[in-house]
């Protein structure tokens, strides 16, 4: 009796595992997707838990917040925007590179394909094509600006600048050619390099304010273009013993020379306009050299219109680029980890604590107890650390230090925005908004700070990178804080 049973019920099994199938064969029902969800689920990649956390197709090669909605992650041969309420995929390109240019409120992604010319700008919430080029062979997208660079010829070359959303020039400039190493998005042009730190992602703070002028590399030469007008500046070749950078509206001549075993350096700026020498420093090492030899082979290292060096007593300052000023000086031992223009991050000589100080100011804004191996950086949104043993994220206001959030986590800090940051550890990525126990800082300005005529430069009085009390209303020496205005749909 007992075999009949067994019989009867496996006939049972049988037949509803027929069901089951015909059921989802016709459409009418399937719980295949939802029973292999259950059994792929994931472990949460921080705790607290995030708002969402996604599985994507491979490990993100940058990740975007595109305003207030929309999250870009650019893989290896495609491109996917997620909403940044739910996680929630909204649209797929296959691209081999992206780049979001503008601001929070008026953001468009750039694609495009590796050795094939020309770009699509894309609505980040739906993925429309907003515009198409089919002749650019680079791009560089930042908030306020989107640059992009055709050639008729390999001497023969235009740059022209657009409003993110616009449809037509804001200006063209001719180039005699870019540098071979020009192509795809946002190639480097003649900067600074930024403090890195691991566990957080370069480019996390998204596109920046496109600066007062660029500096094109063309056949060892460079041309220093104003982004406000289009006006090709300077055309310079470097010395010998020169590297050349432009750095807070003013090109910048570094000369290193041998001299009884190590680099001698000289720092000279330039006003671009009229080529005069406006400052000067020496025995500043900006660590473009990396040998004896003195061959200058790196940028200097800095942020936006700020300069690092080391003085020849061995300690770390920050130098406005615009007219030499020294806005930090590091106590002995002290080691620099993260600066922008408002703020340097500095790890104290007995590597117990974090302190932010004001650039320019004299003065610290607050202290946080950190362990020798923790690193940081600088955001308009938020100062992040990465903390290990036990590994975390923490975000902090920058101007005060009060906590925005701290996660037990060991994946790594991917992109902030205003309210929230996205975290991704392989191929699994999510978003934590900031705690209600801080306040994120107000959005960055949606014309970047860049002076337009008649304005103040960067070092001038009322713009210059002084950091002190009574810069623009507390939003920022470069108004970097200030309120966007009204919104460009081009």
């Amino acid at each position: 009796m007992a075999k009949v049973g067994g019989l009867r019920l496996r006939g049972w099994l049988l037949l509803a595992l027929v069901t089951v199938v015909v059921l989802a064969a016709a459409g009418v029902w399937n719980p295949w997707p939802g029973v292999w969800d259950w059994v792929d689920r994931s472990e949460p990649i921080s705790e607290p838990d995030v708002v969402w956390q996604q599985r994507i197709g491979g490990t993100p090669k940058s990740v975007t917040i595109a305003g207030g909605a929309v999250v870009v992650v650019e893989q290896r041969t495609r491109v996917e925007a997620r909403s940044l309420a739910t996680g929630v995929q909204l649209w797929e390109r296959k691209a081999d590179w992206s780049a979001v240019a503008g601001g929070d409120r008026d953001p468009v992604v750039a694609v495009g394909k590796l050795l094939v010319k020309g770009y699509e700008l894309l609505d980040p919430t739906t993925g429309a094509t907003r515009r198409r080029d089919d002749d650019a062979v680079a791009v560089w997208t930042y908030r306020n600006l989107l640059l992009d660079a055709r050639c008729t010829e390999a001497t023969d070359c235009t740059l022209s600048a657009w409003d993110p959303r616009g449809t037509a020039p804001l200006w063209t400039a001719f180039l005699p050619g870019v540098s071979t190493g020009l192509f795809a998005d946002n190639p480097d042009l003649l900067g600074t390099r930024r403090l890195s730190t691991t566990r957080v992602d370069d480019g996390v703070a998204g596109p920046e304010a496109v600066p007062p002028l660029l500096g094109f590399p063309v056949d060892g030469r460079v041309h220093v273009v104003d982004t406000a007008t289009g006006r090709v500046l300077q055309d310079v070749e470097p010395g010998r013993d020169e590297r050349l950078a432009v750095v807070g509206g003013r090109m910048l001549r570094i000369r290193a020379v041998s001299q009884d075993g190590a680099c001698a350096f000289t720092l000279t700026a330039h006003d671009p306009t009229t080529g005069r020498e406006v400052w000067r420093r020496t025995g500043i090492n900006l660590r473009t050299a990396d040998s004896a030899g003195c061959a200058q082979r790196e940028d200097p290292q800095g942020a936006r219109n700020v300069l690092i060096g080391v003085a020849p007593n061995g300690r770390e300052a920050v130098i406005d680029g615009y007219d030499g000023r020294m806005l930090q000086v590091n106590g002995e031992g002290e080691k620099l980890i993260a600066v922008d223009d408002r703020y340097a991050l500095v790890r104290t000589a007995d590597k117990r604590s974090i302190v932010a100080r004001e650039l320019g100011a004299d003065r610290t804004r607050w202290t946080r107890a950190a362990g020798g191996r923790s690193g940081g950086t600088l955001t308009p949104y938020a100062a992040v650390l990465a903390e290990e043993k036990p590994n975390r994220l923490i975000a902090l206001d920058p101007r005060t230090g009060k906590e925005l959030l701290v996660l037990r986590t060991s994946a790594n800090a991917l992109a902030i925005g205003p309210a929230g940051m996205v975290i991704g550890e392989g191929r699994e990525i999510g978003y934590v908004r900031f705690g209600a126990g801080g306040t994120a800082p107000a959005r960055p300005s949606g014309d970047g700070g860049v002076p337009g005529p008649g304005d103040p430069g960067p070092g001038d009085p009322g713009g210059g990178t002084d950091g002190g009390p009574g810069d623009d209303g507390g939003c920022g020496p470069k108004r970097e804080l200030c309120p966007e205005q009204d919104d460009k749909d081009g």
